[in-house]
């Protein structure tokens, strides 16, 4: 990293003092600072790739989590200085239409802002790295190697993506293990041909016995580590096996419940039906009632009638 840090820091100067440095050849300062920061351009990218080899090889000795946060910030670096090529090429493009500042000013303002951008990139991941190892921790994947086990949630917190983070970590762990399976192989073919070196001397104070009991201790942890990944396959099969059950519960939760919806709505249209039918039995009742009040006011007055010409008669 010391190397990409005294790169940045020298295209900073570059980008600060670009106009005494280049004071004879003023014209020429916007294509070399372009030439410049293509140049960085391309040491980040070096860079990038090898810090992906280093954050893999974080991953393969079982620190999942730390490599999880890592292998997002060492893109970082590249990408700013990405974006802002990017920039510069739009402000030699859009230059004609310019004119708040000089090209040369625009220029080195965009690469103070990569510089800035990257070297606190770089600080963070610096940082990150300096306190993970001042912790001196165990391997995180070793946590998980009973998650697949625990009791599961309610279907209503089940979340896709818990799935795909249990089977990546349940890879990491199986990189790990195998990474200590290699390693314990090549530990124990190397005490084996000691031994029998060992075997073939005449001399009595030779120490076999420490060298059989290491040999037994290392064979013996080699069988433990191979139980334990054994184990955390099948682990990783009943997780799937869980996940795969849980998604053909949702899938037939969803579709009850679309049953229930269109039920919903069939009946919502029943009830509007038989709510048009009563609004509709109660305009003709009305209108019945209306005219019942007229038949009664027309008989009572053909009753007035007759009465009245008996009494005119009298």
């Amino acid at each position: 990293m010391r190397p990409l840090y005294m790169v940045i820091a020298g295209y900073a100067v570059v980008a600060v003092a670009a106009p005494w440095i280049f004071l004879p050849i003023q014209k020429l300062v916007p294509p070399l600072l372009c030439s410049c920061n293509a140049a960085l351009l391309i040491v980040t990218g070096i860079f990038q790739q090898y810090l992906v080899y280093q954050v893999q090889k974080v991953r393969l000795q079982g620190y999942y989590v730390f490599s999880q946060k890592l292998k997002h910030i060492i893109r970082l670096p590249f990408s700013t200085v990405a974006y802002g090529t990017a920039a510069m090429l739009l402000v030699m493009v859009w230059q004609p239409h310019i004119n708040v500042l000089t090209l040369s000013a625009l220029l080195r303002i965009i690469m103070f802002i990569e510089v800035i951008c990257a070297g606190s990139f770089m600080s963070i991941y610096i940082g990150c790295v300096h306190q993970y190892n001042s912790l001196n921790s165990q391997p995180d994947v070793l946590k998980s190697l009973y998650s697949a086990l625990q009791p599961s949630s309610s279907l209503e917190e089940l979340r896709y993506h818990d799935g795909g983070r249990l089977s990546d970590q349940q890879m990491a762990l199986l990189q790990y293990q195998r990474e200590n399976l290699h390693y314990l192989s090549e530990e124990i073919l190397r005490l084996q041909e000691c031994l029998s070196k060992y075997e073939r001397s005449n001399d009595g104070s030779t120490p076999q016995v420490d060298l059989a009991h290491l040999l037994a201790a290392r064979d013996q942890e080699l069988r433990a580590l191979s139980a334990e990944m054994n184990q955390v396959q099948s682990e990783l099969l009943l997780a799937r096996n869980l996940l795969a059950e849980r998604d053909s519960e949702i899938q037939q939760i969803r579709t009850t419940n679309n049953q229930y919806v269109e039920e919903n709505e069939r009946l919502r249209a029943i009830l509007g039906e038989w709510s048009a039918r009563a609004a509709k039995l109660e305009r003709a009742l009305e209108a019945e009632r209306m005219s019942n009040l007229d038949l009664q006011k027309k008989i009572s007055k053909l009753r007035d009638q007759p009465t009245e010409s008996t009494k005119n008669r009298g």
